[in-house]
């Protein structure tokens, strides 16, 4: 680690408690365990809102949402913007060399053009891991380490970058009030909510909601991943380097595991602490009021409710009450994070809508085809859509959905032209 980096004393992740939005665990298919759909592991709280519900801050503007004060945050923001070195332990095999080169349109934390590689093989019944894991790394320290696609791995699919603007906010959302949300959709589509292991806690399980795969529940454990798979630097919640295409790279790692400094106040490491709290301290995505308040864009508001878009994309979640334990214990939301109505247009559940990249991570292989329903808050920052960044237009977005979103698509395309029009000018007010 760079030895001037600053030991960040003030924190929330305490002692006992991030990608790019895309990062995940990379372990092998076969090895996950089918961590269940639709049930919550633990009781995170009554749901009951006792305090005033307020919105949740909004701004593209660099300005805290009150979870730290400015100074703290704008320093999280400095070691979130740094780039690793080879002396820091970047790689051997890696992605990017800091945080902001996947999350900084229009500021720093937003999502960008950039994204992933993943592969494998489908034998007919399962999805099989390419060697190593199906993440592919596009970069490496060394050309004799640099992975590739593999002949026989037939599944293959990019991963664009989503925006970490009011992860905060996602992170502090009951679990239970998620499987509500499930549970209120019509059976065709009703999304999968699944249980994935939080590292702070011990692996315990919590609702996943972060990744196209919901590969993880806290930010802390969502930054680890982050960090080992995008720059190639361990922790202790990830002390594993990744390999190339299964082979070791220990004989090019010239710093000792992990690679992430520890203190007293940040026992899983000093960089993927102030991370978390830089985006636990992000506002969530502001809209374009002007183009909000047009007639047309109103009407596209009342078009999308109307043709079943905002059964998957839910206009408008409250986080959970302030002083709620989450994240199986190693986390209270504080009051800048609770009692708080934010407005995603994501019901942060799995749906299949006939896009599935064929990819298995956390969830069994009944996700196999299923993916996160794109939170659509912040769209307008966005000219690449979809979870492989391969829609170019919102039109070419909405034909994409079929399968569980093929009634919403085929409601689309019988409106009026100008009924259509107003839909995509709403979208574009997001």
């Amino acid at each position: 680690m760079k030895v001037h980096r600053k030991l960040f004393a003030v924190s929330l992740l305490l002692p006992t408690s991030l990608l790019v939005a895309s990062c995940t665990s990379d372990l092998s298919a076969s090895d996950e365990p089918d961590l269940g759909t639709n049930s919550i592991a633990q009781e995170e709280g009554t749901g009951v809102n006792v305090n005033a519900v307020t919105e949740a801050p909004q701004g593209f503007d660099n300005k805290t949402n009150g979870f730290t004060t400015q100074t703290v945050f704008d320093e999280n923001r400095d070691v979130f913007e740094e780039f690793e070195l080879i002396a820091d332990g970047l790689g051997p095999v890696y992605n990017t060399q800091s945080c902001r080169e996947c999350h900084q349109n229009p500021v720093t934390g937003a999502g960008s053009q950039i994204s992933e590689l993943r592969a494998g093989h489908f034998n007919g019944t399962s999805f099989v891991d390419q060697q190593g894991g199906s993440l592919i790394n596009d970069r490496a320290i060394d050309a004799r380490i640099q992975e590739r696609v593999l002949g026989g791995n037939e599944v293959r699919t990019f991963r664009l970058t989503i925006s970490l603007m009011g992860d905060g906010f996602v992170e502090a959302i009951d679990s239970n009030t998620l499987a509500a949300i499930a549970a209120a959709q019509p059976a065709a589509q009703r999304g999968t909510l699944i249980q994935v292991p939080v590292g702070e806690a011990n692996n315990a399980l919590r609702a996943g909601r972060f990744g196209w795969k919901h590969q993880q529940a806290s930010l802390l454990s969502f930054a680890a991943d982050a960090y080992v798979n995008e720059m190639g630097i361990t922790s202790t919640l990830q002390p594993r380097e990744n390999t190339s295409n299964g082979n070791s790279v220990a004989a090019f790692d010239t710093v000792a595991d992990p690679e992430d400094d520890t203190d007293a106040a940040h026992p899983f490491g000093i960089d993927i602490a102030a991370f978390t709290d830089f985006m636990r301290g992000l506002k969530a995505p502001p809209r374009d009021t002007a183009l909000a308040a047009t007639a047309s864009a109103q009407n596209g508001r009342n078009v999308f409710i109307a043709i079943g878009c905002g059964v998957c994309h839910r206009e408008t979640i409250t986080t959970a009450p302030a002083g709620t334990v989450i994240n199986q214990g190693a986390f209270t939301v504080p009051t800048a994070l609770g009692d708080k109505n934010i407005h995603p247009f994501s019901d942060f559940l799995l749906h299949d809508i006939g896009t599935g990249d064929g990819i298995v991570q956390n969830g069994g292989q009944g996700t196999r085809n299923q993916v996160h329903t794109a939170a659509l808050w912040g769209m307008r920052a966005r000219g690449r859509l979809m979870h492989d960044g391969l829609s170019v237009t919102r039109g070419d977005a909405i034909q994409r959905h079929n399968n569980q979103a093929a009634t919403a698509k085929n409601n689309f395309n019988a409106r009026s032209a100008t009924d259509q029009n107003d839909l995509i000018n709403f979208l574009n007010s997001l």
